[in-house]
């Protein structure tokens, strides 16, 4: 039992060193190398024949070049705060969009939540890459939304909306909005309806009952929501170079940059291990967060 318990236990931890630790070393140690030409993009390599020596040799070439550069070029921490701040609002943004639906979904009749729960989850049938080139076609000048507008008589002239920050809001919220209503529904559908009742009995109107008794134990939804939507947006690449185009900097973007236009490998694995420290702290506290709600729940 003690052998199958710690085969178990094992199959994670060799999966995330596998998958993760051991690549993350990798790019620790081109982040702290050197670009040379006629070589791969790298430098110093390890001679393993030369024995200690070489190890000694090679980890004395290795130096914190690369992040002194990223700490005196404004491009790269313009990139971080930029991507923090669209991040931020596009969850913000989620969450005002998902918590209604959320909400609504849980209090529908039981025999429609099935429904529903299979409407928020199908676009995800659906490529994500073509869902990103719709939102081409909608937001564009000659778009759908502008199209749609103008025959209303809402606008004269199309709204410049693709190519800004605008259009990247939108296609994260659009894109992220899923892994926000999920959440927020599992601890809406478990909510005690009696707990309103009571609180409306001792005087509570049905909006106060909302602030003091619905949203504190949809507490763990809410956070889980935003973690889930802001870890992958502020590394997002794609929808800001589909739809925020050049203008819109992040450092998903910049990132990609680095590796594929300017062959920068060292800069390049510094800039992704200084984003990967930004995403463990929220890492850190979604998993704190899913720890104490499981100690609460026992």
């Amino acid at each position: 039992m003690k052998m199958r318990r710690a085969f178990l236990i094992c199959i994670p931890y060799f999966w995330l060193i596998a998958l993760f630790f051991i690549p993350f070393l990798i790019v620790v140690k081109i982040a702290l190398s050197d670009s040379m030409l006629s070589i791969p993009p790298y430098a110093p390599k390890l001679d393993i024949s030369a024995g200690w020596a070489g190890l000694k040799a090679f980890f004395a070439a290795l130096d914190f070049e690369n992040f002194t550069f990223l700490a005196e070029d404004d491009l790269y921490w313009k990139a971080y705060l930029s991507s923090v701040k669209i991040a931020a609002i596009s969850t913000l943004l989620t969450l005002l969009v998902g918590f209604p639906i959320a909400y609504g979904m849980a209090q529908s009749a039981p025999e429609w939540r099935p429904t529903l729960m299979m409407l928020v989850i199908l676009p995800f049938w659906t490529s994500f890459l073509i869902r990103v080139y719709a939102w081409i076609g909608i937001l564009s000048n000659e778009g759908f939304l502008n199209q749609f507008l103008m025959w209303l008589g809402i606008i004269s002239d199309p709204l410049i909306i693709l190519n800004t920050n605008t259009a990247v809001y939108i296609g994260i919220v659009y894109t992220y909005l899923p892994f926000m209503i999920l959440p927020i529904y599992a601890s809406l559908e478990k909510l005690d309806s009696s707990l309103l009742e009571a609180g409306q009995d001792l005087g509570c109107s049905r909006v106060s009952a909302f602030w003091l008794i619905t949203i504190p134990l949809s507490k763990a939804g809410i956070i889980a929501g935003c973690f889930l939507v802001f870890i992958p947006a502020l590394g997002e690449f794609v929808i800001p170079s589909l739809l925020g185009g050049s203008k819109t900097l992040m450092i998903g973007k910049v990132l990609w940059e680095e590796f594929f236009s300017n062959r920068d490998w060292p800069v390049a694995s510094a800039v992704a291990v200084i984003l990967l420290l930004l995403l463990i702290i929220p890492i850190i506290l979604f998993q704190r967060n899913e720890q104490k709600n499981r100690e609460a729940e026992q």
